[in-house]
């Protein structure tokens, strides 16, 4: 990383009730005997806290790294935008993988890691904070999703030179494979995850996808059409968080639906102004009608592979 100031950011960590200190410490001790973070006395730190995964019983670290990221040069998109499943030839088979814990197996460099210190308060304050900071790929870090994409595509790069009759997409740690032919495909998917596992990674075996329907990057992909997944639109925003959730939410699957820009932008158009997301929002009349547009696209619309025998026309 290229770093734009060398004297220490040091944003105090923030108060937590009991049930998330608690639950925060249990984290961290795992980190620990994963190897992930170590204890330090780096003069760095940002705070962290506890998010409970969506729909489910589980909680995770988060690292607050904003002010840390304001002084690392960006090293910018290295895959600025998602491969489309509808460039999938019809017929050809695919599977998809899941690389389990990607960020977790890339290392940082060791001259970076200090920067990426956190505190861990004890309860009423009854012993010293415990002070660690990662050694692998922080969630959160600006260049974290770029390093990541880098690291994948050069684990893969070999195998798609080597296997030039099959598709190969990746975004992030989701592979996607597919082929016109079984033997094929199975070949090219147990090379795939040898390279993987040679670099360090694990395969999640139980989310290794062969059979209809498969989703990918929030697509359903049947062998003859493509949906988004299961979406649900706010259709009442009452902060600009909250729009910008629902903005967010819409973006990825305007070019699948047919959706246009003229459509969206009395919505997208509300994003501008102010900065502070807590602040009450409104839709106008004009935006509200943009939402049922979408509604109706998401329920109605669907796409389907490309016919490699059929001329392909890119219009500008």
């Amino acid at each position: 990383l290229t770093w734009k100031r060398k004297e220490p950011v040091w944003i105090e960590q923030w108060l937590l009730f009991k049930t998330k200190l608690c639950t925060l410490e249990a984290l961290v001790e795992e980190q620990l005997a994963k190897g992930h973070i170590t204890e330090t006395t780096s003069p760095w730190n940002s705070p962290v806290f506890v998010l409970k995964k969506p729909s489910k019983d589980r909680w995770r670290l988060h690292h607050g790294l904003c002010k840390i990221s304001e002084v690392i040069e960006d090293m910018g998109p290295l895959q600025p935008g998602l491969p489309s499943p509808s460039m999938l030839p019809r017929d050809w088979m695919p599977a998809i993988i899941d690389i389990k814990d990607c960020f977790f197996n890339i290392p940082l460099h060791p001259q970076d890691t200090p920067q990426f210190a956190f505190s861990v308060p004890s309860l009423n304050k009854r012993a010293p904070l415990k002070r660690c900071h990662w050694l692998v790929l922080p969630q959160g870090m600006k260049n974290s999703l770029a390093i990541c994409q880098w690291y994948v595509a050069h684990i893969l790069s070999p195998i798609q030179n080597l296997f030039l009759d099959a598709v190969i997409h990746h975004y992030m740690d989701d592979v996607l494979i597919c082929a016109s032919e079984k033997t094929y495909l199975d070949t090219t998917v147990k090379r795939t995850i040898e390279a993987i596992e040679e670099a360090g990674f694990k395969i999640r075996e139980d989310k290794v996808q062969y059979t209809s329907p498969w989703t990918y990057l929030g697509f359903q992909i049947r062998e003859r059409t493509i949906t988004p997944q299961q979406l649900a639109i706010q259709d009442n925003p009452k902060t600009l968080r909250d729009l910008h959730k629902l903005c967010g939410s819409i973006n990825w699957v305007c070019p699948l639906l047919g959706i246009t820009t003229e459509d969206l932008a009395p919505l997208f158009s509300l994003l501008r102004g102010s900065e502070d997301l807590d602040s009450p929002c409104a839709l106008s009349p004009e935006a509200q009608d943009s939402i049922p547009k979408v509604q109706e696209a998401l329920s109605s619309r669907q796409v389907h592979p490309i016919e490699p025998s059929l001329p392909l026309q890119f219009t500008i």
